[in-house]
């Protein structure tokens, strides 16, 4: 678990992890920028703004970036989520630098050519249109909306569409200039390298780039919610979903680790990392038993993300045909209160436990995941957040479970939405 923690003059955040099992570096680079610190009328820009990184620099032109990373036999990729945006490239040893060089030119190069702008803006309509045809994506958003009333968290990473059509290219722009400097991020690597040649590398081609300065953010907190919410979402389909969501810590809260625990015993150790790394079946969870071994809906799964700022522990429930939603919630609010007011039995935590932690390892083994955790902890907490993960959760009690279980699952704080298909002539 050694790794090398450096900053360069300009403010740039180096980690450096030494794993010699295989000829493979992976390379990341992580802006401390997301749809949270998206203003009313410019959501979706950080997502945005992450297309537009594959479209080309002067050095680096957008003809040119698959063809070499795929010639040099590598992958990579890019994401946006709520506090950040990253960029991986998994390469051989021995073609890491044309990764280092691409990543350190669009840090300050990256074109933001008027007509990709406009060509991308009909890709991003076109996905968001086409997220819009699924039923899990309505009612999130509605969730989400209801949930955030003040906190930028209340709008889809992807962004409003009336924001997506009056964006302008002087938008993303200045989104770009304000975010994308080596103050604002953090460059990880893992794999088959020699610390000190690496960093004298990184050190060449980063730490020339400017200082910017430091980038605006949306402090807006969320009041406390006075009352359930609920709503219903009707659109295409045939199935009906019920979503429950309560108020979740924040990452770096210490009752997060107990609520990873209280998540695997109630519906199945959630992943953490983006990238999977094996699943584990959910089937011996209290909610499984309890409602889809009953038949009162037909899959039951829960979780939360890892964020910088409270943000929601989400049900969700696929109907079963032969009964309402209304008795699957039921079921929901008898297993969570059952869970408030009995403790845990050592042999069920123990169990839970061993689930999440099984998880979390399958999902750090590889380098690609060695490299993703040394950044992706960073944004919400510190690489000490990951190194302890599995020390936590051993740590976690009976009582911890319960006092969690009392502390978040409340219905008065809580959102309930319901997608109820329609058919084309109105009929639910």
């Amino acid at each position: 678990m050694t790794f090398t923690r450096t900053t360069l003059a300009n403010g740039l955040q180096v980690l450096l992890k030494e794993i010699h099992t295989s000829p493979l570096i992976s390379h990341w680079v992580w802006y401390r920028v997301g749809s949270k610190d998206e203003p009313t009328g410019k959501t979706g820009a950080s997502h945005w703004v992450e297309h537009m990184q594959f479209k080309g620099t002067p050095q680096f032109p957008v003809s040119m970036l698959d063809k070499a990373i795929a010639r040099d036999g590598g992958q990579w990729n890019a994401f946006t989520h709520l506090d950040w945006t990253t960029y991986y490239e998994t390469m051989p040893a021995a073609k890491i630098d044309l990764a280092l060089r691409l990543e350190a030119d669009r840090m300050v190069n990256s074109k933001f050519d008027p007509e990709e702008v406009e060509s991308e803006r009909t890709v991003i309509i076109s996905e968001r249109e086409g997220s819009e045809n699924e039923p899990l994506f309505l009612l999130g958003e509605a969730l989400q909306h209801a949930a955030f009333r003040v906190h930028p968290y209340q709008h889809e990473v992807i962004g409003d569409l009336a924001d997506l059509h009056t964006l302008t290219r002087d938008d993303l722009y200045n989104h770009y200039r304000t975010y994308y400097a080596p103050n604002n991020a953090v460059l990880a690597v893992a794999g088959d390298f020699e610390t000190r040649e690496m960093l004298a590398r990184i050190t060449t081609l980063f730490e020339p780039i400017q200082v910017g300065p430091t980038p605006p953010r949306l402090v807006r907190p969320e009041p406390d919610q006075h009352g359930e919410i609920r709503l219903t979402v009707e659109g295409p389909g045939e199935t009906a979903y019920l979503q429950v969501a309560y108020r979740a810590p924040a990452a770096s809260d210490p009752d997060f680790f107990a609520l990873a625990v209280l998540d695997s015993l109630l519906a199945g150790p959630s992943n953490l990392n983006m990238f999977g790394g094996g699943g584990i079946s959910n089937k011996t969870s209290r909610l499984y038993r309890a409602i889809v071994d009953q038949e009162l809906a037909v899959s039951v799964h829960g979780g939360s993300s890892a964020t910088i700022d409270p943000f929601m522990y989400t049900f969700t429930l696929t109907a079963h045909p032969r009964n309402h939603l209304d008795k699957a919630l039921a079921g929901l609010d008898a297993e969570l209160e059952r869970l408030k007011a009995e403790p845990v039995s050592a042999g069920e935590i123990a169990r839970a436990i061993k689930q999440a932690r099984a998880i979390f390892a399958y999902g750090a083994e590889n380098i690609t995941n060695q490299a993703f955790w040394l950044g992706y902890a960073e944004m919400f907490a510190d690489y000490g957040w990951f190194t302890s993960y599995l020390d936590k959760l051993m740590e976690v009690t009976p009582a911890d479970i319960q006092r969690v279980a009392q502390t978040y699952f409340c219905s008065q704080g809580r959102v309930v939405g319901i997608y109820q298909p329609v058919a084309e002539g109105g009929d639910e």
